[in-house]
């Protein structure tokens, strides 16, 4: 599993004087559908799937998931079934007016809708059982992609030349991610982490992975939770958009630039530093109903 493009950085124009420098790492052109760090995530999982045999990928996520999108995208590429277990019996009727679940449908994927009662019992054994009994065999990708494939694939984001950083930055959802970045980075390097969602589980779950103390949960960016928005944020969103170079979307770059725009002003960061964000793809968000607000 190649990339179609390599990843390279990218200096951000900020709106105000300051020497803080901030770049970013543009991990959105890996892959025209499988991007940023889904495709990180899923490069060993498939290698894994393949060595084992299986046919069929079985995964979970929400009806914003970038993760539900770049499984059936690879699924598609590389010529395995798809079947995404959906949290929310209540998009039965509507999932494709949903860009991401669209999208995922487009390329094959195969949808469960269950409750969210029911979602939270997706990783006991009795549930699994239940879902190879009506699937039959498949190869198990955890929701967002999280497993030691995954983190070692997201070890694979930075090169010696994100040496002279001094903060390595990337929006979190579950914790792959960050763990990958924060097992790679460089001495005397800072990672920050920025939930998209509000959250508890974080700190324990990144320590599954890692055992490094470099790194900090920004949590104050959350705005007010998965796939949650608010007016300001959709402001910054559009006008980051017409600003930059590159776009971003509200669910995850856009919740982690806006922290970033908000600490720089407000000099969290010591003069002249130099940031690295790493983009993590998921522009099909871009499409959603949620920048209407």
């Amino acid at each position: 599993m190649n990339p179609e493009r390599e990843s390279f950085n990218e200096k951000v124009v900020l709106p105000f004087e300051t020497s803080v420098e901030l770049f970013v790492k543009r991990e959105d052109v890996l892959h025209s559908e499988i991007s940023g760090n889904k495709f990180r995530k899923l490069k060993y999982n498939l290698q894994e799937a393949k060595r084992l045999g299986f046919a069929k990928l079985l995964t979970f996520g929400g009806a914003y998931s970038n993760h539900i999108a770049a499984v059936a995208a690879a699924g598609k590429a590389f010529g395995f079934e798809t079947i995404g277990i959906i949290r929310g019996d209540e998009l039965v009727a509507k999932f494709m007016e949903n860009e991401t679940l669209k999208l995922a449908f487009e390329n094959g994927m195969r949808f469960e809708f269950i409750s969210r009662t029911a979602y939270r019992n997706k990783t006991s054994e009795e549930f699994l059982e239940r879902l190879k009994s009506k699937f039959g065999d498949f190869y198990l990708i955890p929701e967002g992609g999280t497993n030691v494939f995954a983190v070692k694939g997201c070890e694979e984001i930075l090169t010696e030349a994100d040496t002279n950083f001094d903060y390595l930055c990337c929006a979190i959802g579950t914790g792959g991610t960050i763990s990958g970045i924060v097992n790679s980075a460089f001495k005397n390097q800072k990672v920050l982490g920025f939930p998209a969602l509000k959250e508890s589980f974080l700190q324990e779950e990144i320590s599954l992975f890692s055992n490094k103390s470099n790194w900090e949960l920004i949590r104050d960016y959350h705005f007010g939770g998965y796939a949650k928005t608010t007016t300001e944020l959709i402001d910054f969103v559009n006008d980051f958009n017409q600003n930059q170079s590159f776009k971003i979307e509200p669910i995850y770059t856009g919740k982690m630039f806006y922290g970033l725009f908000d600490m720089i002003r407000n000099n969290y960061f010591k003069p002249n530093s130099k940031i690295l964000a790493v983009h993590t793809g998921g522009l099909q968000g871009l499409n959603s109903k949620i920048l209407q607000i």
